[in-house]
């Protein structure tokens, strides 16, 4: 956090948007190829949807004001509105949830857990939720001394399993831990503070994962193989971009941008949601949301009980109200937990929804835990999918964005997170257009001359100059090619919610999954053969006929590609890689 730097960030953040809405307003009325219009609108649509989504993400990143930290509570009268509490220790419960993950990868967490200090008197308890009923689970908890609470079936799965542990403890907070998850001991210490407050719901902590590939320093790598100079130049081009390595996480797993970056600079605006892991929840929280939504299901319900009553009985005037509430209040259930695929954002929604109660939600800026990455590409996919799929699926089925209870910043926070995996439908008209251009050479501007380039180019270098200061410290590259090669992934998620099918509960595996995960890119594949092909045929017929490029349209186009053909290459990298070593840490 530097105030000159956010400063600098927010003169290019505006100088940024007003010549991007220069360069959409010059495309639309001035660039367009009317001679070939099934390719130009496509483009020019991405672009304007492109253009959206960085509005929304300038926005986004606006601002860091992290909520004011304060000393951990002795008391839960400190937590809470006065005379509402006694005198008394403040009580946590830490879940950890596991379903199929290996028993000694979970011991660790408990063991991790149970580490746990804070400062004054306090009722902790770790309990493990094991959703796979699994005896030898039972006994680890037994020998680590912790409780181990289970259930009969997997109804809701994770949130499920959370509720069925919330019926069955009684802290005034709870710490949600996955079975990877091994909190450090200051977690309690560094976050109890927020609830000082008591409109403070949930505090998130970053995600740090500490498996992950470590590489080797830019300046390091040309250091060996340039001497003095490379080392200096690597060190030039880090102290500009940011730290650079070499053979890091393939993945980019890094979850730094979303955490420190994206999700920080929503707290001003009360619209950080929770991950899951390394979450801490008001229990009072989380039960008045579920109970108010348990009352609103009842009315709702109590509705359509009545006249389902009226007609079973025949009655001309409308039945008893006590009548049909009580035959709803047995149909509906308490779920303190929204079923749902991506239950933590949801269960944020629902808190921020709230306006009467006006709850609030923290993203606390120190990492407090540490857990396992996915170490290969299937394991991705599926954590992917599943984030993609579930907040795809919140946009179609119970939007927030239009739905009442939301502060107007809090909107366009939320339509930037699902903004962004409707990107994946513009992305795949970025990849296509340069290939068309090169088969084709039909344009899809008017002409790729210096009026082009006079609106484009101040637009692309102002981007970077202004991404740069604004994720300043972090690559942001790395983000931006992993967003641009994982779209077969929103595209499948995108179409699986259209289509109703209901989105899956998959585990994300906890260790490398071997195999041959060329099935996984062969859309990346093909983007880059076509393009290859594409250049190819380009260079034969300037080779042979001369054939119809301009200059200016080769430049665009063939820059354009190559970023295209990087971008596609680092995930189909990542298909074939494997750790030098194998096993955690």
């Amino acid at each position: 956090m530097s105030r000159p730097v956010e400063r600098i960030w927010h003169v290019l953040g505006v100088a940024n948007l007003l010549a991007g809405a220069i360069y959409i307003w010059w495309r639309w009325t001035h660039s367009l190829n009317f001679d070939a219009l099934w390719f130009a609108l496509p483009l020019v649509l991405a672009e304007t949807c492109a253009y959206f989504g960085l509005i929304l993400f300038t926005a986004n990143l606006w601002k860091t004001r992290d909520y004011p930290q304060q000393a951990p509570p002795s008391s839960i009268a400190q937590c809470t509105q006065e005379g509402e509490s006694a005198e008394r220790p403040v009580s946590v419960d830490l879940f950890i949830t596991t379903y199929s993950e290996e028993e000694e990868l979970v011991r660790l967490s408990i063991r991790d857990a149970k580490q746990i200090s804070y400062p004054h008197a306090i009722d902790f308890r770790v309990h493990v939720l094991d959703d796979g009923r699994r005896e030898s689970m039972r006994q680890v908890c037994e020998e680590e001394g912790v409780g181990y609470i289970s259930r009969t079936n997997n109804v809701g799965y994770k949130a499920g399993n959370l509720r069925n542990a919330m019926e069955q403890t009684s802290g005034d907070f709870i710490v949600i831990c996955d079975a990877d998850t091994r909190p450090f001991p200051t977690i309690l210490e560094h976050t109890l503070g927020y609830f000082r407050d008591p409109d403070v719901a949930i505090v998130q902590t970053p995600q740090w994962f500490y498996d992950l590939p470590e590489g080797k320093r830019l300046k390091d790598v040309w250091g060996r193989r340039a001497g003095k100079p490379g080392q200096l130049l690597g060190a030039a081009i880090e102290a500009v971009f940011g730290e650079i390595r070499i053979d890091e996480d393939p993945f980019v797993n890094d979850p730094a941008m979303f955490y420190d970056v994206i999700q920080r600079r929503r707290n001003p605006w009360n619209a950080a949601f929770c991950c899951g892991a390394g979450s801490i929840h008001r229990r009072e929280a989380v039960m008045f949301v579920a109970l108010r939504a348990y009352a609103d299901a009842i009315a709702r319900s109590g509705d359509e009980g009545r006249s389902r009553i009226r007609k079973l009985l025949g009655l001309q005037h409308k039945p008893d109200d006590a009548l049909a509430r009580w035959q709803a209040a047995q149909e509906e259930e308490l779920t303190p937990y929204k079923f749902h695929v991506s239950e933590d954002i949801y269960s944020t929604i629902v808190l921020h929804q709230d306006s009467e109660r006006k709850w609030k939600t923290v993203l606390h800026p120190e990492v407090e835990s540490k857990m396992l990455s996915p170490q290969d590409l299937l394991s991705w996919t599926v954590q992917r999918f599943k984030y993609a799929g579930g907040s795809l699926d919140i946009f179609f089925h119970d939007n927030p964005v239009t739905r009442p209870g939301m502060t107007l910043a809090q909107r366009v926070m939320y339509l930037t997170t699902f903004w962004s995996y409707f990107g994946a439908t513009w992305n795949l008209i970025f990849l296509l257009s340069p290939i068309v251009y090169m088969f084709t050479t039909i344009a899809p501007v008017s002409a790729y001359t210096g009026d082009f380039f006079g609106h484009a180019l101040p637009f692309l270098v102002l981007n970077e100059l202004a991404f740069m200061m604004g994720t300043w410290g972090l690559s942001g590259y790395k983000g931006k090619v992993s967003y641009l090669a994982s779209f077969p992934i929103s595209l499948r998620a995108l179409w699986a919610v259209i289509r109703g099918k209901k989105i899956s509960f998959p585990v994300t595996p906890k260790q490398r999954q071997e195999g041959n995960y060329f099935g996984l890119v062969w859309p990346q594949i093909a983007v880059i053969g076509l393009t290859v092909t594409a250049f190819a045929w380009c260079a034969l017929r300037l080779f042979t006929v001369g054939g119809g490029y301009t200059l200016g349209g080769l430049i665009a186009n063939g820059l354009w590609g190559l970023n295209n053909i990087l971008a596609m290459s680092i995930m189909v990298r990542a298909a074939f890689w494997k750790p030098e070593e194998e096993g955690s840490q």
